[in-house]
Formats: C-alpha cells, sequence, structure tokens
C-alpha cells in the first residue's frame, strides 16, 4: 500500500502526520510501527491521524498512536503538529480549532510568532483516574500535592523513589533529579513504566528544578522509549512542581529537543496551558507492506 505522509517535529518530539478527512487507510498496528520505524519506515515518535468532525462543535478527530503501534489518548506536541498540519493544508481557515480525542477535546490556538498554544485540560491528580494503585502507600504531602514511594528492582537491587502522579489524557509518574544529564532515564525508564502499580503503563519523567521558572526535563515515554521532547510530560511536571509548592504559575520547560512554555493557576478546575513549536520537515509516500 502508498500512502501519502507529513513529517513534522515539535521541540524534537517527531511525527508522521496522515490524512484521512476523505476516507480511511485502516492500518493495523503492524504498520503504524512499520511508519515509525526508523530504519524501515519514516521513522517518528508517534504516528498523528487527521480524521472528520465526529460531532458538531468538533472540528477535526485527532487520532495517536505510539512507535510500538499502540493507540493513546494524548500528546502534547503532537497536538501543536495537528493544528499547524490542518491550517497550512487548508483544511481550516480558523486560528483556533477544537479536536476530538480518545481523552477529551482540545482547542489548539495557532499565534502571529509561529507558536502554538494548547489548552491541555485540568491535570487530573486523583490518582484511581490516572489510573495508580496505592494500595498500602502512604503517601508524603508538600504543598498541595503529595508524592508517592515507588519501589522496584534495579539489577537486583531494590530502588524506592518519591513520584507525583499526574494524568494529562496519558499517565505520568515524576521525580525530581539533581541533574538530568545523570539522571538513571535509560536504566529506570522502562521499570518505572511498566510499573505493576500503573495497569496502563506510565511515561516517567525526570525533573530538575533550576530556579521556580525555569526547568529541565527528560521523559522516557510508554510505547516510544526516551524522546527528545514530551509536551504532555512538560505539562505533567509543571502541574506537579505547582502543586508541590516549587514552582510559579508560568514555567519554561528545557528538553533536548527545545523549550515550551508551561501556563497554570494551580487551582483544581483551570486548564493548563502549552506553548511551543510546531514545524513542517518533509512530505513523502511510502510503500508499506500489507503485513507489517
Amino acid at each position: 500500500m502508498k500512502i501519502h505522509f507529513t513529517k513534522m517535529q515539535g521541540a524534537g518530539n517527531d511525527f508522521v502526520v496522515l490524512d484521512e478527512t476523505r476516507s480511511r487507510l485502516n492500518l493495523t498496528a503492524g504498520q503504524y510501527r512499520y511508519l515509525a520505524d526508523r530504519h524501515f519506515g519514516v521513522g517518528a515518535d508517534q504516528i498523528l491521524t487527521v480524521r472528520p468532525s465526529p460531532a458538531a462543535g468538533i472540528d477535526f478527530e485527532y487520532v495517536i498512536h505510539n512507535a510500538d503501534g499502540g493507540e493513546v489518548g494524548q500528546c502534547g506536541n503532537g497536538s501543536r503538529c495537528f493544528a499547524r498540519y490542518v491550517r497550512d493544508k487548508g483544511l481550516t481557515d480558523k486560528d483556533t480549532i477544537r479536536v476530538q480525542t480518545l481523552s477529551g477535546v482540545l482547542s489548539p490556538k495557532l499565534n502571529a510568532d509561529g507558536r502554538v498554544t494548547v489548552d491541555m485540560g485540568v491535570p487530573v491528580l486523583d490518582e484511581p483516574r490516572v489510573p495508580f494503585d496505592t494500595a498500602a502507600l502512604a503517601p508524603t504531602v508538600q504543598g498541595n500535592g503529595r508524592t508517592w514511594p515507588l519501589a522496584f528492582d534495579v539489577q537486583g537491587i531494590s530502588v524506592t523513589v518519591p513520584v507525583a502522579v499526574v494524568s494529562m489524557g496519558n499517565p505520568h509518574a515524576v521525580q525530581l533529579v539533581d541533574s538530568v544529564d545523570t539522571a538513571p532515564v535509560g536504566l529506570w525508564g522502562p521499570l518505572i513504566e511498566s510499573h505493576s502499580r500503573f495497569p496502563e503503563r506510565v511515561n516517567a519523567g525526570f525533573m530538575q528544578i533550576l530556579d521556580r521558572g525555569h526547568v529541565r526535563l527528560r521523559v522516557f515515554e510508554r510505547g516510544t522509549g526516551e524522546t527528545l521532547a514530551c509536551g504532555s510530560g512538560a505539562c505533567a511536571a509543571v502541574a506537579a512542581g505547582i502543586r508541590l509548592g516549587l514552582l510559579d504559575s508560568e514555567v519554561h520547560v528545557d528538553m533536548h529537543g527545545g523549550r515550551l512554555t508551561i501556563a497554570w493557576s494551580g487551582q483544581d478546575t483551570d486548564s493548563l496551558f502549552m506553548t511551543g513549536p510546531a514545524t513542517t520537515v518533509f512530505e513523502g509516500q511510502i510503500d508499506i507492506p500489507d503485513a507489517a
């Protein structure tokens, strides 16, 4: 099957974008994996699909598949690229669009400076809704937030780290580190991702606080591995830091791929906003096997 695609990136988090506004491609999980493969396919952290409006008041449906072929509910950097794509392709002339995701409705806004701001919704801090199993665990309360002791074995050695648990439409476990340069992301990330207390797996965030308005972050994403940037991970990390009393209401988040700016009041009823870049890299066609 030959399909047309657009390669995009947001702060180094890269995507293959597919247009299904006219007809469905009906790709399998294996075919999504093939597209994401950096040796045999196009190469991407996630595959983003544009589909027609599913309901009144909604402009598009936004479908996300991770590099492992699994469908997920949220991708913050992807939502900015989604907005840039539909505008650049003439699929809409709106500056602000409403898109339906598996996790709810997002409203990306294209700014005059070329960046895109996304209303990411209200951070979910209720552990069962993340979901996170708190059975037999005692939290440490700090500020208006809390951390939980997460225990796992690393090469036969028992390790326990305090994590703040947040959902931004997908689950995140955020821990504070002295330096993201020396944080054991590659070693601990897979163990946290697949931890039994997260029944839907989890994105593992490693956050270094520089000051109350500036952090550095690395994220090991479920189904993908470490990426150059993770938009929802930046949102979750800042939300956790604000609730723990460590960060102000607007924070610059520096990741290997670039900077995002996150703004949140810290109130349970208020949305969190993410602003950052969205760039088209190239377009092309690729033949993908019928049984990838």
